[in-house]
């Protein structure tokens, strides 16, 4: 469920002793300053500087916000540091200095030892200093829900955000790398409503849509749910399109086909996967760049999971598991899930 400004605003006004008002247009977001920053988002610390981190935190950074930066990969970390940008060692001395802790990460497991790890965000035990922690990794709704479980048995330093404890927000995004680097990300978000709302400037100053999902896990499940249907859109659309070639019709004609008629979807019309279609997609390069094979197989091992922790029956999502997992084993892990369309279907470029 959306929620609307008018919510968003009288919400926000209950924290008048803490919050300032803000408009919740995307474009006056990304340029308010350090000076009109609620108190509650003033320390923003952000761990996972990779593909999508990376772009994230620069636009924190062109919001405003203070911020603080972790990753294990020195390189990166030295970029911020040359700009400036407060780095730290480890996430426990992030969360030492922070407010609101953002982490974006390639798993469940990464996510763990982030978090519960040596030198983890938790590693002094049940009192921490920032009152809320946003996980925008995409990992499996039950992590989730465990990790938020045992945050919220810890208590604050200092009594700040939405009560004496603190709150995990989990807020995996869409919209990939360009994404992330155009500030256009859509984050599904689950947690308290509270919080999700006292957090929605951080969310508009990185994206450009913010959807309520309901309780801690939900926003996972959302990412996970999307993905899934994206997955098995692409297959469909490049099935599509080998079959037609085979049959004689050539892909751009399919393509104008499908985009004026009921066949029209994100797969055809914004991210083709016939190389010489559409200039600008992964497919126009070697399918080079976007969303990897891997990181697809991944999050389809994800709704595989979650579907027979519940016991159902869910055919296509173990199809599409199987062609993804196939195509890493071939040595395509690497390269943008719409070279399913090449690899998979042999389907040929448009001369």
């Amino acid at each position: 469920m959306a929620i609307s400004r008018v919510k968003t605003l009288k919400a926000l006004l209950n924290f008048k002793s803490t919050l300032t008002s803000y408009s919740f247009r995307p474009s006056l977001l990304r340029r308010f300053s350090s000076s009109n920053v609620s108190p509650l988002l003033e320390r923003v610390g952000f761990i996972g500087l990779g593909n999508m981190g990376f772009h994230m935190v620069n636009n924190l950074i062109n919001a405003g916000i203070k911020v603080c930066v972790h990753d294990i990969n020195s390189n990166v970390m030295e970029k911020f540091s040359d700009k400036g940008v407060c780095t730290k060692e480890t996430p426990f001395e992030v969360a030492e200095t922070s407010d609101v802790v953002i982490t974006m990460l390639p798993s469940a497991s990464h996510v763990l030892d982030v978090y519960t790890g040596q030198n983890g965000l938790l590693h002094r035990g049940n009192l921490l200093t920032p009152w809320l922690f946003i996980d925008s990794s995409t990992i499996d709704p039950q992590t989730s829900r465990r990790l938020s479980a045992t945050i919220s048995n810890c208590v604050l330093k200092e009594k700040k955000g939405c009560g004496g404890s603190p709150v995990l927000l989990d807020a995996p995004v869409s919209g990939g790398v360009l994404g992330a680097e155009a500030g256009t990300l859509t984050f599904m978000v689950g947690g308290l409503q509270e919080a999700y709302l006292a957090a929605e400037p951080l969310f508009l100053s990185m994206g450009k849509h913010t959807i309520y999902c309901g309780g801690n896990g939900n926003g996972a499940a959302a990412k996970i749910c999307n993905n899934l249907a994206m997955a098995v859109s692409m297959l469909g659309v490049s099935e599509a399109f080998s079959l037609g070639q085979s049959l004689g019709i050539t892909a751009s004609t399919l393509t104008k086909i499908f985009n004026s008629s009921s066949a029209r979807c994100w797969s055809s019309d914004s991210y083709n996967p016939v190389p010489g279609v559409m200039q600008g997609v992964p497919a126009s390069r070697n399918y080079d760049g976007g969303f990897s094979s891997k990181l697809m197989a991944k999050d389809l091992n994800l709704a595989v999971a979650s579907a027979e922790e519940i016991s159902l029956k869910c055919p296509m999502t173990s199809e599409a598991q199987a062609i993804y997992m196939g195509l890493c084993k071939e040595g395509h892990e690497s390269k943008d899930f719409s070279c399913v369309f090449r690899h998979h279907y042999s389907g040929k470029d448009e001369l």
